[in-house]
């Protein structure tokens, strides 16, 4: 222990929140990383999403269906359509069988969808972070971003996060 402290010095190094990177867009890692974002927060951790990729494709507004600026990114869009409810899984798609599965399961053992922890962790307080530089690939506005998200910012926001001691966790 310190002199000024009066936490042990083991303690002052454990990470004291979580800083999730959610760079993939599928459904049972949007599922994942809102079950960890949403539990986070409900242990009174604090805990930053920082979304980058296909990942910020969950975040588009759900009445958004081509995004993009120049014919590549309204592309991109139409072969993956963004919006949380449009996540499909990485593995075991079969034209949407495996979703429709993961759905029905959940639903049968109460498990709350992506879109149920989004809410949850919003009103939780989880910071939800979108990458300036995906936005700008995919030639996406913030009038294109569902509301409640924080700031777009760099990957350097979040290596700033995670050197203050926020536990990286990349989804």
């Amino acid at each position: 222990m310190t002199a000024e402290s009066s936490v042990p010095a083991e303690a002052e190094s454990k990470p004291q929140g979580i800083a999730i990177i959610l760079f993939s867009g599928d459904l049972e890692k949007t599922w994942a990383a809102m079950i960890l974002a949403s539990t986070s927060a409900s242990l009174g951790m604090p805990t930053k999403v920082f979304v980058t990729f296909w990942g910020l494709q969950t975040f588009v507004k759900p009445e958004k269906r081509i995004i993009g600026k120049n014919w590549m990114q309204k592309a991109l869009a139409a072969l993956a359509r963004p919006g949380i409810k449009h996540r499909k899984m990485s593995q075991l798609h079969f034209l949407g069988m495996g979703r429709w599965m993961m759905f029905k399961l959940a639903k049968q053992y109460g498990v709350s969808s992506p879109a149920e922890l989004l809410e949850i962790a919003q009103m939780m307080g989880v910071e939800f972070v979108p990458c300036l530089m995906t936005m700008d690939m995919f030639g996406l506005t913030r009038d294109d971003l569902i509301d409640g998200l924080g700031e777009p910012v760099g990957a350097a926001s979040y290596l700033a996060d995670v050197a203050s001691g926020l536990a990286p966790i990349f989804i």
